[in-house]
């Protein structure tokens, strides 16, 4: 049987192109999500702000149901990586939703900063599923005086 677009326009679909189109599709059991996620293996994007004040850069990123255990922050003077996880709590089959636009596995989001930083004086909170880091900067024209000893 030709296809609906064949029939309307009147082309020939040859014998084998419609076969093809009229092979049944045989479905492997649904997977979960988490199935899925594990299977592709990839990593999302964390969406993140970065500004700066007088003192500080800031970087805050939504992290929600996630506690300071699932994330892991490494911190240089010239860049910020936050790493985590989010964990499905239930199992349900990938056929059952209607829409699925959360993000669930790992992510991970690395930053280059636009100036030097601090990152033994950096601290790093968690509120309401807000994470927000501040991060000292260097103050690179700050003149420190040498006092000069006599031995």
């Amino acid at each position: 049987m030709a296809s609906f677009f064949a029939r309307l326009t009147g082309s020939r679909v040859d014998d084998e192109q419609e076969q093809e189109e009229n092979t049944p599709i045989v479905r492997n059991a649904p997977k979960t999500v988490m199935e899925e996620i594990e299977e592709e293996n990839e990593e999302g994007q964390l969406a993140v702000d970065v500004y700066q004040t007088a003192r500080d850069i800031i970087v805050q990123a939504v992290t929600p149901g996630l506690t300071p255990d699932d994330l892991e922050i490494s911190l240089t003077h010239e860049m910020i990586t936050i790493k985590g996880k989010r964990e499905i709590r239930r199992q349900v089959s990938t056929d059952d939703f209607f829409y699925q636009e959360l993000y669930w596995g790992t992510f991970g989001r690395s930053i280059l900063l636009p100036q030097e930083v601090d990152p033994d004086e950096a601290e790093a909170t968690i509120k309401n599923g807000l994470l927000t880091i501040k991060l000292p900067k260097l103050n690179k024209e700050q003149i420190q005086k040498l006092k000069v000893k006599n031995e």
